[in-house]
């Protein structure tokens, strides 16, 4: 067991976790939301660290992170555990999985970074499941990695504290992160949660001066309004400027949203011109197949920069971080 950061004793053996938005209050032998953050006789334990659920090198594009070392791998890495309850989640086996559930592998930060380096990633990142409640680990090994020149990345619902993410700051790279919709009522409903401490987040990680770019899962009825998404995408040029590149990707039926239907195209098609319209430089589509709404794009002259298909990238017209044509510098991290 190794002990938690991000937490106070408030009376007793009883303790308050401030490392997501939750702030949970536990008592001795209960758990937090994320059933992995245990109070033993006073002291808070993170008994997730080290153990691994899911193991791969992806594509960097999978995460999906487009100007973040676009075209290289990123070591992934996924535990066991959630602080939200989303009825649409695509990997509930785990996140909505207890420790006892799943068998688990143990990876030691040192050995996640070597394993980095040798599968030749650029980066590691923390997802599958939510990393924030993977805090202590995440923390450990990013540092590491930072030290041997790998990027961070952390594929996030955002639900992070302040105070925990200024912890995390001096390793953390990359904030790839979940605005699921852009109504109170459907965090509370869907994710049991609240937006306003994502929007929080974001603007936090932004003034560290993480690499930051959202993703919206689309679903028919429930978030997809002309309405909730100018509020939105309104919300992100405002705040986190217009660079910022924005994802809104295709959903499918899965966990208990199995009754509804898959996206329709045309509705990620009208939300596309939208974000264009109101001044997105960089918005993309996801889930969908190949073709235009996924490559980059120089937004001065239109010259097509990168070229996706799937999870894979060509350079066509790139010069660093210039547009080969015209000379209009593009906002992509290409080394950290």
């Amino acid at each position: 067991m190794h002990e938690a950061h991000q937490y106070a004793r408030v009376e007793g053996d009883t303790v308050r976790c401030s490392l997501c938005a939750h702030r949970c209050t536990i008592a001795a032998g209960k758990h937090g939301i994320c059933g992995v953050r245990v109070n033993e006789g006073g002291t808070l334990y993170a008994a997730n660290y080290g153990l691994v659920a899911a193991e791969a090198v992806d594509p960097i594009e999978k995460k999906p992170l487009f100007h973040f070392l676009p075209g290289t791998l990123s070591y992934s890495l996924g535990g066991v555990g959630c602080n939200f309850r989303c009825q649409h989640c695509q990997n509930w086996h785990i996140s909505q999985a207890s420790l006892a559930d799943l068998r688990l592998m143990e990876i030691p930060p040192a050995t996640g970074v070597e394993r980095a380096l040798a599968s030749a990633s650029a980066s590691i990142a923390w997802t599958y499941n939510e990393p924030t409640i993977w805090h202590e680990y995440a923390l450990d090994m990013g540092t590491q990695a930072r030290a041997r020149g790998l990027g961070t990345v952390y594929v996030t619902n955002g639900y992070i504290t302040e105070e925990a993410l200024d912890e995390l700051a001096p390793m953390l790279n990359a904030f790839r992160v979940d605005i699921k919709a852009f109504t109170e009522g459907f965090y509370k409903k869907v994710c049991r949660a609240k937006l306003q401490p994502v929007l929080d987040a974001a603007l936090a990680a932004r003034e560290h001066g993480m690499h930051i770019e959202t993703v919206t899962l689309v679903i028919p009825g429930l978030n997809d309004s002309e309405d909730e998404m100018k509020a939105l995408i309104t919300w992100v040029l405002d705040n986190l400027g217009p660079d910022t590149p924005m994802h809104f990707t295709r959903f499918h039926p899965d966990y208990k949203m199995r009754d509804l239907e898959a996206t329709p195209f045309r509705t990620l098609e009208r939300i596309y011109r939208q974000a264009k319209d109101l001044g997105v430089r960089y918005p993309y589509l996801g889930n969908v197949p190949p073709g235009p709404y996924e490559n980059t794009y120089c937004p001065s002259c239109g010259a097509l920069l990168i070229e996706r298909a799937g999870f894979s990238s060509r350079f066509v017209d790139l010069d660093g971080d210039r547009c080969g044509q015209c000379g209009e510098r593009i906002p992509v991290v290409r080394s950290v």
